[in-house]
């Protein structure tokens, strides 16, 4: 099966509502508490999104990898929604290589997975392969599913090095998600992104795209066009139309699912996206 043919007719909408860069005295309306941001995952399901992908913010709205607020949001997103929980394993690009890999601790259903370093403004985003590798393994051995996030091309050979190297996921699925627009990572053009997927990997099962800032749209209709699916939220757009500041994450989200409906590619439900990534069900454990 080619990922472009593995989208079927309908459309993995990802939620990434909060992140790790933005601050809440700048955008109050940023989820950061436990309450927030299980309100934001309710509003999202309804809205069309099936997967959220998370980053925790602490008590002073600090980005944390505190093993208790991670597995007290993993548990409450768990109970009020229906969504696949995935955490992000790269936090915030001050976070040790050590504390990003006890992020599987907390038991989500899938976990993100980025394939390399990169330059993420003016930070540098480490992701050496020792650390890849090892992420990689213990995901398999506790049947996390990974998304492997794909910020430059080269990233993309280094995945096809981890599957080589290790073999499939737990479940059997390849699903990655394109990072554009970041500034010092491949561009928010189409032409970037379909360069990108060209270059997948014959195991890759489905893939998705994430357009940061003014590439929210274009690469979301482009991603559309092509076969894959979406990734929205304030994590990477904070802008809903020009002079218009997001409100709430849903917005993103039905925008999104508006836009795969006219295109006859309507959103996933939960389960259909926990069938396209092979999550183990996790509900009710």
């Amino acid at each position: 099966m080619s990922p472009s043919s593995s989208a079927g007719t309908g459309t993995l909408i990802t939620v990434a509502p909060t992140g790790a860069e933005h601050a809440k005295a700048d955008l109050p309306q940023l989820p950061t508490t436990l309450d927030e941001v299980v309100e934001t995952a309710v509003r999202c399901q309804a809205a069309g999104a099936s997967l959220i992908h998370l980053h925790v913010r602490d008590g002073s709205h600090a980005p944390t990898l505190d093993a208790g607020f991670l597995r007290a949001t993993v548990d409450a997103v768990r109970a009020a929604t229906d969504l696949v929980v995935q955490l992000s394993t790269g936090g915030s690009v001050h976070d040790p290589l050590e504390t990003r890999l006890t992020v599987l601790d907390a038991e989500p259903d899938s976990c993100s997975l980025t394939c390399g370093t990169t330059n993420f403004g003016d930070d540098v985003f480490l992701n050496p392969w020792p650390f890849m590798s090892e992420l990689y393994v213990q995901a398999q051995e506790r049947e996390v599913v990974p998304e492997f996030e794909l910020f430059d091309l080269g990233h993309v050979h280094a995945l096809a090095r981890l599957l080589d190297t290790h073999g499939l996921p737990f479940g059997g699925k390849v699903h990655v998600d394109f990072v554009t627009g970041v500034p010092g990572g491949m561009p928010a053009t189409t032409a970037a992104l379909m360069a990108g997927v060209a270059m997948l990997p014959a195991g890759v099962t489905s893939w998705s795209a994430t357009g940061i800032g003014r590439g929210h749209l274009p690469v979301m209709a482009a991603a559309l066009s092509a076969g894959g699916h979406l990734r929205v939220g304030m994590e990477d757009n904070v802008v809903f139309r020009r002079g218009q500041v997001v409100a709430h994450n849903d917005e993103l989200v039905a925008r999104a699912a508006e836009l795969a409906t006219l295109m006859q590619r309507p959103p996933l439900t939960c389960d259909e996206t926990r069938d396209l990534l092979a999550i183990k069900d996790r509900r009710g454990a």
